[in-house]
């Protein structure tokens, strides 16, 4: 036989193989995520963790702070409202929680960058990272101004890329370090009067993913570096002013605390992504996009849930 041809016989008989083995690795890894679903793993300890949180100065991230800072962790926040941002380390310190302020425009390129080393010096590597700082406009996409959605961009989407550059660099070096995102369940399925918004959130779920995937990829293979992706559908916040529900008894709005709680402890358990209630995350992700866009139109159109057009 000659010599090409037995070539190619070991090339598809090797390549049969690393198939066969792909299919049992992936058949692994799914029951492996079912396991976890049903007997999930004990929350991690982070009493020595650096948890740096932007967008403390109320709702969501003041609530994250709070609760990380009664787990032992050393808060940083960070907030555009130097006033507020100093109101929730005061509410950590009156739990005798260890709690950092720091003010910053975290659209800012320039200003992320030395904010990242001045936390480095004064108080040490931040080993948590929250991305949490966001805006929602609520209105059709033909009412929204050039500067709306510019903005909404810069803090949902560009904040994100800047402090991953900020405090990634120092996770890497100790292969040690975990990164939460705030996307939305309106990063899952298009809703009316978010279509900025919604382009935000889907970005963020693709940054996450992606990044994943460069960590892991890496040579150096960076599996001690945690990513967690948050869903949340409705929280009041302030930023829904007028969130339309019809089965309220399904799908009610969320209080701040609430989802803080279960932020943190999708984090505590190594959650690569969940939303907020977490019962809604496989339905949405899954049913949602197995069946045809009209149907899944239909069943929206049937829960007639979302947001009416308000101002800020």
């Amino acid at each position: 036989m000659p010599r090409i041809a037995m070539v190619n016989i070991q090339e598809a008989i090797s390549l049969v193989f690393e198939f066969l083995w792909t299919l049992i690795k992936v058949n692994y890894e799914i029951l492996r995520g079912i396991w976890r679903m049903i007997v999930p793993p004990e929350p991690k300890d982070v009493s020595n963790e650096i948890v740096l949180i932007t967008g403390t100065g109320h709702g969501i991230g003041r609530e994250i702070a709070l609760r990380f800072a009664r787990l032992g962790a050393t808060i940083i926040c960070v907030d555009i409202n130097a006033t507020t941002n100093e109101e929730t380390a005061n509410l950590i310190k009156q739990e005798k929680g260890k709690a950092h302020t720091y003010q910053c425009d975290v659209t800012n390129r320039a200003a992320v960058m030395q904010l990242a080393e001045k936390v480095t010096r004064e108080v040490g590597d931040v080993s948590i990272l929250v991305n949490n700082a966001g805006i929602m406009p609520c209105k059709p996409l033909l009412e929204q101004t050039e500067q709306e959605i510019k903005l909404m961009n810069d803090i949902n989407i560009n904040a994100n890329l800047w402090t991953l550059q900020a405090f990634l660099p120092s996770m890497m070096a100790r292969n040690h370090g975990h990164i939460v995102a705030m996307s939305s369940m309106a990063g899952m399925m298009g809703i009316r009067n978010l279509v900025p918004y919604c382009g935000s959130k889907y970005a963020v779920r693709g940054i996450m993913e992606a990044l994943a995937v460069e960590l892991w990829d890496d040579p150096k293979g960076f599996k001690g570096i945690k990513l967690t992706t948050i869903c949340p559908s409705m929280v009041d916040t302030g930023l829904c002013k007028k969130p339309r529900i019809r089965f309220k008894n399904l799908m009610k709005l969320i209080t701040p605390g609430e989802a803080a709680d279960m932020i943190v402890d999708a984090v505590r358990r190594d959650v690569i992504e969940t939303s907020i209630p977490p019962e809604l995350h496989y339905g949405i992700r899954y049913n949602y996009r197995l069946i045809p866009f009209r149907a899944a139109y239909v069943w929206n159109t049937f829960f007639n849930t979302g947001v009416e057009a308000h101002e800020d």
